[in-house]
């Protein structure tokens, strides 16, 4: 990006700020400023102030007179200029642009919040603005982070304007800005969102001096850069068209930006991408903030535990070459005894070399990972009831159902699941087969973190139990209906008659509910789905609860009996007016993660074709 290009694109997202700002100031603080509108490409909700930001913004990219791409919080991926609008996949025209000729490329992504603390603006809570950062495209692959070249955040009612310009330093109102030289977390100020799916904080929070959450992610991260905040951090994880801008203005102050790992951040720039991030005035407060983020994770593999499918050798085998590795690293390793059987089989067998030969012709991938495997250690010592799997992580080999029958036995200890997918799809597991060791030393190595699930906690006639995916209520004989009536928090919602019924967590929202017609609902969302299997009533369809709601679903023709299935493993028989309670259970489901991979981006890779 040559001075006359930059000057340019901080002229356009100049004027956007500024009609921006015009259109929104006369509706912040006003009821329809907070309508409902519709569901944002980024999977958020769009109001009415939102939409009106937003259709600034395209109005002037589309009015340029060249090219440009936008990712924006409402509108998602778009391409803009002389006058045309289109809809696109950034990866997909990213590759279709490396392909044009020099007079045709597209050389700008502009990254757009185009109203940044919308609740607050709503509320007329005073801190609100906007996001604008300006990436030059590379000449190979989709533009990341570090090609972001320009930067600008608006506090729309201080009228403070953060800027940066790669090599330049930062500016605030046109004056240079550095960040904190505050060494000392016990007399530090953090800023913003503390809580994430796992880490537990709580420790750093009770060290700093000051914690503020204000609800305003790119202005806030703006203070990192002229000392206002010592650290800022995101602990939920933020969409890097929030982040962009601010992550410049604070990198050009002086300020240092990673994840909670102290990793660089180059993630890619989508609508979909989101990071951790830990930013901080100086590099000695931020390599003690890291060390407190990742403390407890370094310390807590100190035992693992292993399960494994037992109708494939090669997921046999792989678990034996898992076995091996944790051993020689000195961590102590108990094995599920069906696992611990099934190998001391192979290792003593005459037909090994053959069950290799045909694991090599038939599944390479697994042959790779295992061609050194040599099995010597007695497996009969290391195994126990699956019941007695305490350790400080659980790895399995297969797929959902595997770790789902896992989960069936931790339903009082809260151990993270750390899933290699030896399945169809494994929605639920971590890693594929060729990258499991590789990811497999990251963790030991503290590198990863801990993500939350929620479970159904299912009563019926005095009988307690969890389900992490869903319980299917259905007639015992084939082909005939049941007459359900469902009520949420005392309140008869519907009766009807079905072939059957599905309450899932989002966690099952991708499994057998989603083939019934349900929706698909990010684990984040703190709901309950409702799914009739083939209503015999006109209009009825699945529906969505609060999973704060208590459900209860109750048989209503008499001489029918049904049975309910939890996670595909447990059955049970249900008679006329007896009812079956739903409510949130206590106990979460835990997973070991380490990558920002987006959910919904998982939805595409795992089940588009049926994940084949």
């Amino acid at each position: 990006m040559d001075s006359k290009e930059k000057e340019i694109c901080k002229e356009i997202s100049k004027k956007i700020i500024e009609n921006v700002e015009k259109r929104i100031m006369p509706h912040v603080g006003k009821a329809e400023s907070g309508k409902y509108m519709k569901m944002g490409a980024d999977g958020t909700s769009t109001k009415y102030i939102d939409l009106i930001a937003e259709e600034e913004v395209v109005k002037i990219l589309k009015n340029l007179d060249f090219t440009t791409y936008l990712i924006s919080e409402e509108i998602g991926e778009l391409k803009l200029g002389r006058g045309k609008e289109e809809k696109i996949n950034i990866f997909e025209e990213t590759s279709k642009n490396h392909k044009r000729d020099e007079n045709s490329k597209v050389k700008f992504l502009f990254l757009i919040d185009p109203l940044d603390g919308t609740n607050n603006a709503i509320k007329n809570i005073p801190i609100y603005g906007m996001s604008i950062a300006v990436a030059e495209l590379p000449e190979e692959g989709v533009a990341t982070l570090k090609d972001i070249k320009i930067g600008h955040v608006k506090d729309f009612y201080k009228g403070d304007l953060y800027e940066a310009t790669e090599g330049e330093g930062a500016k605030l109102n046109g004056k240079s800005i550095k960040p904190s030289a505050e060494e000392s977390i016990g007399k530090a100020m953090i800023g913003g969102y503390i809580k994430g799916p796992s880490h537990d904080i709580f420790k750093l929070i009770h060290k700093v001096r000051l914690v503020r959450l204000i609800g305003c992610v790119a202005v806030e991260f703006s203070y990192v850069a002229n000392g206002k905040y010592d650290i800022f951090m995101d602990m939920r994880k933020s969409r890097v068209m929030d982040i962009a801008a601010a992550k410049l203005i604070a990198e050009e102050s002086g300020a240092i930006v990673t994840n909670y790992n102290g990793e660089e951040l180059n993630n890619p720039l989508t609508i979909s991408e989101k990071t951790f991030l830990v930013s901080s005035g100086n590099q000695k407060i931020h390599d003690k903030i890291v060390k407190i983020l990742c403390e407890y994770e370094d310390k807590a593999i100190e035992t693992i535990g292993i399960i494994s499918r037992l109708d494939l050798p090669e997921a046999i085998l792989l678990a034996g070459k898992v076995i091996q590795t944790l051993l020689k690293r000195e961590i102590k390793v108990k094995v599920e005894k069906p696992l611990a059987t099934e190998l001391e089989k192979l290792k003593n067998s005459l037909e090994l070399e053959t069950i290799l030969k045909n694991i090599e012709k038939n599944n390479p991938r697994v042959a790779n990972e295992i061609k050194d495997l040599n099995l010597t250690s007695n497996f009969e010592e290391l195994g126990v009831e699956t019941e007695d799997l305490h350790s400080d992580m659980l790895i399995t080999l297969g797929g959902d159902g595997t770790i789902l029958r896992t989960q069936k036995h931790l339903n009082e200890n809260e151990i993270p699941i750390f899933g290699i997918n030896m399945g169809t799809v494994g929605f639920l597991t971590e890693v594929e087969v060729e990258d499991a060791f590789n990811v497999l030393d990251s963790v030991l190595k503290g590198d990863y973190y801990k993500e939350k699930r929620t479970q159904l906690l299912v009563s019926h006639e005095g009988q307690v139990s969890n389900a992490l995916n869903e319980v299917v209520i259905m007639t015992e004989k084939p082909a005939k209906m049941l007459d359900f009536e469902v009520q949420v928090d005392g309140e008869v919602v519907e009766e009807f008659r079905a072939d059957g019924l599905i309450l899932a967590t989002p966690s099952g929202s991708t499994a057998y509910s989603m083939s019934a017609g349900g929706p698909i609902v990010d684990p984040k969302v703190g709901a309950f789905i409702i799914i009739p299997i083939c209503p015999y009533k006109l209009g009825f369809r699945a529906f969505i609860v609060s999973n704060e709601s208590e459900i209860k679903v109750k048989l209503l023709k008499k001489g029918k009996k049904a049975v309910f299935v939890m996670d595909g493993h447990v059955n049970k028989e249900v008679n006329y007016l007896e009812e079956i309670n739903f409510k949130k259970s206590e106990n979460d489901a835990y997973f070991i993660r380490t990558n920002d991979k987006d959910f919904y981006q998982k939805v595409k890779e795992k089940l588009t074709e049926g994940g084949v």
